[in-house]
């Protein structure tokens, strides 16, 4: 039986008690509320700061828990392995590689400032005297990820605790994160972009700088060989005296030395002709040429320019490349544009890792597995990039859940299996086997990209949503106990968090430095990596005035995101 409607002419307390009743009977509308309430909290600015949807949901699933709503266990499961397999699907790439090629040291980086994390969430929450719920919210809070919470959730339902004391326990983990996740956010940003140059004792504008320069191979800043910003068509008429003149396609447009420039069409005789790059080029030929706006406006110069509008329609597209052939993995942007497929395209964007960071384009910029390429030029051209490096990833909007379903099954049944140590039932539970069967999957599609495919919007809904709606549950199931466990924690926690975030970034840079020895213009952003804080490294981007810290960011972060999530059990593990 569903609650009764309040009458037209009943009272408020009629219509906040048919409210409560209702969400009561219908545990489902409590989490769309939480939702709902959770991500526009979130979005609230105080300055440049926001809590962000994790923090947002969970505070608004905390206030609505008040209300005593019930709400089955589940559900959270069910949605937290989805966001697990998401997270490991799309890191996926980036760890295989971090782990198998010269990412290695950034790989290697990532796990010691991991380890150096989970010794100091320990060596707080047992200075603190704090039970597993605590020491698994700190690890959660300070180092904000969310994600640790579920596997943290696993292990401590599994410690063979009474239910009574198996709920106190999860009650400690949101208060926990919630008062650490605070300096966790902003702690970590402050200290890289403010203090982290201090440590290192460098200028980091003028590193960034220095860096683009050698970057550059010698080259002007802005003209690497693929930088391409905007791009025109316009048609030329040549002169009997044009250099042009007299050379094949091919030797002219490498002839001229003020940028790229390519022949999209020629007209001779009045006629449009099929030509290749040995083609050469005649007196009073027309050419339709492509090329930055600026280098097309010197090319006015040089030439005269014609009306010609059946030569110019030529068919151009911006397409995003997976570069996913083993050939060009690790080339740089300048090896790329020797090879012949490069001719007739621009580079307008390289997009990297699970967080889709921009990276700076510049001559010896190293290309990666994975990486997707932003490249335009006509329809003829781009094909032929495809064909030669991955393969074109067009909006698609079909999850391919045969995989998706059978990858879930595969590492669910895998993590279930428990081994027991010292008595302790030791799993990675089905949460982390879908963790793990989302990382192969991931670098599988990455590879042979012919399944698995998760669209962009799928892969977000997956995601956000998975992990909200699991936070949701987690605030609301807490709801109840959460002023109580606050006031048992007491300011502590909040101490505590601030030591587990600190420290951590504090030595990092320094261990960048001096044990690593990372280039002054990445260090800090390997660091935001090791932390999978990506604000902190878009202060840092925001100091340097340049993406290039972003160069250091990916690597760390895959290999960091999967670690810090999977230290959720550790912590559990080791506080029991």
């Amino acid at each position: 039986m569903g609650a009764a409607a309040p009458n037209k002419g009943g009272s408020e307390a009629d219509m906040i008690d048919y409210i409560v009743t209702t969400l009561r009977e219908n545990p489902e509308l409590a989490i769309f509320l939480t939702l709902g309430l959770g991500y526009w909290l979130g979005k609230l600015r105080i300055g440049k700061f926001t809590l962000g949807s994790v923090t947002g949901v969970l505070l608004a699933g905390v206030l609505v828990g008040q209300l005593d709503i019930t709400i089955s266990a589940q559900v959270k499961s069910v949605f937290f392995i989805m966001f697990l397999f998401a997270v490991g699907y799309g890191v996926g790439p980036q760890f295989v590689r971090g782990i198998a090629s010269d990412g290695a040291p950034q790989a290697l980086f990532a796990v010691v400032i991991c380890v150096l994390v989970l010794l100091c969430v320990y060596a707080a929450a047992k200075f603190m005297g704090y039970d597993a719920g605590f020491a698994a919210g700190l690890l959660a809070g300070s180092q904000t990820i969310s994600a640790s919470i579920g596997l943290a959730t696993d292990a401590i339902n599994g410690l063979g605790k009474t239910a009574e004391e198996t709920k106190a326990i999860l009650g400690h983990i949101p208060v926990a994160y919630a008062v650490c996740y605070l300096w966790g956010t902003i702690g970590t940003g402050l200290i890289l972009s403010a203090i982290g140059p201090k440590l290192l004792g460098i200028d980091l504008e003028k590193e960034c700088a220095r860096y683009e320069a050698e970057m550059s191979g010698g080259k002007p800043a802005g003209s690497g060989p693929s930088a391409w910003r905007q791009i025109e068509m316009r048609a030329f008429k040549l002169a009997k005296d044009s250099p042009a003149v007299g050379k094949a396609i091919r030797d002219a447009e490498a002839a001229y030395t003020e940028g790229r420039v390519f022949v999209e069409g020629l007209r001779r005789d009045g006629e449009i002709i099929e030509f290749d790059p040995d083609t050469v080029l005649n007196a009073d030929d027309i050419v339709a040429v492509s090329g930055k706006r600026a280098v097309i406006v010197e090319l006015e110069s040089r030439a005269t320019e014609v009306e010609d509008e059946e030569l110019l329609n030529v068919p151009a597209e911006s397409v995003d490349v997976v570069v996913t052939k083993k050939a060009y993995a690790d080339k740089t942007i300048a090896d790329l544009a020797e090879e012949k497929f490069a001719r007739g395209v621009f580079l307008s964007k390289i997009t990297r890792g699970a967080t889709s960071v921009d990276i700076p384009i510049l001559p010896l910029t190293k290309i990666h597995r994975g990486d997707i390429l932003t490249v335009t030029g006509t329809r003829r051209h781009t094909d032929t990039v495809v064909e030669a490096i991955g393969y074109a990833d067009r909006p698609t909007d079909a999850t391919d859940m045969v995989w998706v379903g059978a990858a879930i099954v595969i590492g669910g049944l895998i993590g279930a299996l428990t081994v027991p140590v010292h008595g302790v039932p030791i799993t990675l539970s089905t949460s982390g086997g879908a963790l793990i069967a989302g990382l192969l999957l991931g670098w599988l599609r990455g590879v042979h990209p012919t399944f698995g495919a998760i669209p962009s919007g799928a892969l977000w809904i997956m995601n956000s949503v998975g992990l909200n709606v699991f936070i949701a549950v987690v605030g609301i199931s807490s709801g109840p106990t959460f002023i109580a466990g606050l006031k048992e924690a007491g300011f502590g926690v909040f101490f505590a968090g601030l030591f587990a975030t600190s420290v951590p970034m504090l030595l990092a840079p320094l261990i960048g430095k001096y044990l690593f020895k990372f280039d002054p213009a990445i260090n800090l952003g390997c660091c935001g990596g090791a932390r999978t804080s990506t604000a902190s490294v878009a202060m840092v981007g925001d100091v340097a005035r340049s993406n290039v810290p972003m160069l250091g960011y990916t690597v760390p972060y895959a290999v960091a995101n999967t670690l810090l999530t999977l230290w959720g059990l550790v912590i559990v593990l080791m506080i029991a």
